[in-house]
């Protein structure tokens, strides 16, 4: 009898060790974005109700009982007319950037991501970079065919809205961004927070309650300290970035119509202001998920 020995296979040459890279990462979390039910109707929203509110402007506004509408007029109610609705898709987009990360925290499946990016950092970075490209695409997108599709129905009225004009492509660019930028502020509350309820609570509150009872306790004490803060919170203060003119556009308070010695900011400190926000949150954000346990 004799002993059959069996050599081990030699390892292939051709095998390649498959690398983690951030493109890698990236590409995962966009499937995981486009895929979810939650995503594909908060989109769907994004782009109703920007059209919706922007034609239902545009056919009950009237402007042929009052004076002649200046050249600056027209711009101003063109922007208003396309960026009506971000006064409501704002809630949305707050909505949808905390689930995004609470989401996975809900079902568990932030170890998956974790087990599978061990340094965590890219998986956070990579949720927030496909969160706010789609964020931004889908409301310019939405941004620009609500003013396409209502400047016939304004040139009816006499407005002509100068889409081209330079002033007017900042401001509905500037729309865009003002989402993007809350999306990504609502994503640090909900990677802070881990919770959904809680972030949206919290994320909603900021945008909406806090800036309300300001007004009111600056228009019953006249207090010159609530008016400035304000100024500085994100609502406030990235309307400015769709603003034409004095900011009625944005649906906010003149700029410098209060007082002398209340602070007012333009376009671009609006904007800083904002993004200063989401940076805070963003640090806070990925402090705290490097030291704690998913």
């Amino acid at each position: 009898m004799t002993n059959t020995t069996l050599e081990a296979p030699a390892p292939s040459t051709n095998h390649r060790a498959t690398r983690l890279t951030f493109p890698r990462v990236v590409r995962s979390e966009w499937i995981k974005l486009r895929t979810l039910r939650s995503t594909q109707w908060s989109f769907a929203i994004f782009v109703l109700l920007t059209v919706g509110f922007g034609l239902l402007m545009a056919v009950t506004l009237d402007t042929s009982s009052g004076p002649a509408v200046d050249a600056e007029t027209q711009k101003s109610l063109t922007v208003m007319v396309a960026t009506l609705g971000v006064n409501f898709t704002q809630l949305v987009a707050a909505v949808l950037g905390v689930l995004i990360i609470s989401g996975e925290y809900t079902t568990g499946m932030i170890r998956s991501t974790f087990a599978a990016v061990p340094t965590r950092l890219p998986a956070l970075f990579a949720k927030a970079l496909v969160l706010a490209v789609a964020t931004f695409v889908v409301s310019l997108a939405s941004i620009i065919v609500t003013a396409l599709v209502t400047a016939p129905i304004l040139a009816g009225q006499g407005i002509e809205g100068q889409l081209f004009d330079g002033e007017v492509m900042r401001a509905l660019v500037g729309g865009a961004g003002y989402l993007t930028l809350v999306a990504l502020l609502a994503f640090g509350f909900g990677a802070v927070l881990r919770n959904s309820a809680g972030g949206i609570a919290s994320v909603l509150g900021l945008i909406l309650v806090v800036p309300t009872v300001l007004a009111i306790l600056a228009g019953i004490t006249q207090a010159v300290w609530a008016q400035n803060l304000s100024v500085f919170l994100p609502s406030n203060a990235g309307a400015l970035m769709y603003a034409v003119g004095d900011g009625s556009a944005a649906g906010g308070p003149p700029i410098g119509a209060i007082g002398a010695d209340v602070i007012t900011l333009d376009t671009t400190q609006g904007f800083l202001v904002l993004l200063s926000w989401v940076v805070v949150m963003m640090i806070a954000a990925a402090a705290l998920i490097k030291r704690r346990d998913a």
